[in-house]
């Protein structure tokens, strides 16, 4: 731990100031994916993962994306409740499908549940987010009559969509794991140009956002500028996530402040 940097608010904000006056730098990885702009810059200034070690401040969190992608950002993970019923389990045994590669990558009775879904907006397996302000629960709700008519086979081997067993999160949950996870955050956007097969970043917009608003986080699911992301299949759970838009991650916040 002792090789990592350490910086305050304001030599952080002047680090990633003086990459930016580098201009294009050269991509640290061998790939152009989505993670490889976040991990040049931590790379760059020396730190390990996203989270940035200040001392006598509030944990900050660094977040990067490419300007021309269309991806997701994701924001955290978060199993849904009731936690003891291993709710995500619950739903690949009882919802599940075959798993595309059922039979050859992985066994023959492998099943996948893997979606991404949205506010009142049912995919074609039937399946949206809601909000229940009166219970102060994130909910994911099942609806069989917006199954797709190609799925008629899976629809019907499904059980009852059982009340004790449907996915939430609560308000105060998500508070806690968001606000400790982007309470604060540099939000950092690159610019990407290929060059003879290698890619080069340029780090020309950088935010420093503040105050994470439960309301605002809400408000942008409501939007659909925030997604939930389901990724298990029977052998392995990936986990639960959140998942942002495109540049919406300022609008959850109560100070942006552009550097």
């Amino acid at each position: 731990m002792s090789g990592i940097k350490k910086y305050t608010k304001s030599t952080i904000i002047a680090a990633l100031k003086e990459i930016r006056s580098r201009g294009w730098v050269k991509s640290h990885r061998n790939s152009n994916n989505d993670g490889a702009v976040g991990n040049t810059l931590e790379d760059l200034l020396g730190i390990q993962e996203n989270n940035l070690p200040l001392p006598n401040a509030a944990e900050w969190e660094l977040k990067t994306q490419k300007r021309s992608t269309t991806s997701l950002l994701t924001l955290f993970h978060l199993e849904p409740s009731p936690r003891g019923l291993h709710i995500a389990d619950y739903l690949l045994e009882n919802f599940g499908w075959p798993h595309k590669n059922a039979g050859t990558k992985y066994p023959v009775n492998e099943k996948s549940f893997r979606q991404t879904l949205s506010y009142h907006q049912s995919t074609r397996r039937g399946f949206y987010v809601d909000i229940d302000s009166a219970n102060e629960r994130v909910t994911v709700n099942f609806d069989p009559s917006s199954v797709s008519d190609e799925l008629f086979d899976w629809k019907n081997t499904l059980p009852e969509y059982d009340e004790d067993y449907v996915p939430y999160w609560g308000f105060n949950d998500l508070y806690h794991k968001a606000g400790t996870k982007l309470g604060n955050c540099f939000y950092v956007i690159a610019d990407v140009r290929e060059c003879e097969g290698e890619y080069f970043y340029l780090y020309s917009d950088i935010m420093q956002l503040q105050g994470f608003s439960l309301e605002k986080f809400l408000f942008e699911i409501k939007e659909g500028n925030i997604l939930i992301d389901f990724d298990a299949r029977t052998g392995h759970n990936h986990g639960t996530k959140f998942r942002i838009k495109q540049n919406a991650i300022p609008l959850l916040y109560e100070k942006v402040k552009n550097i």
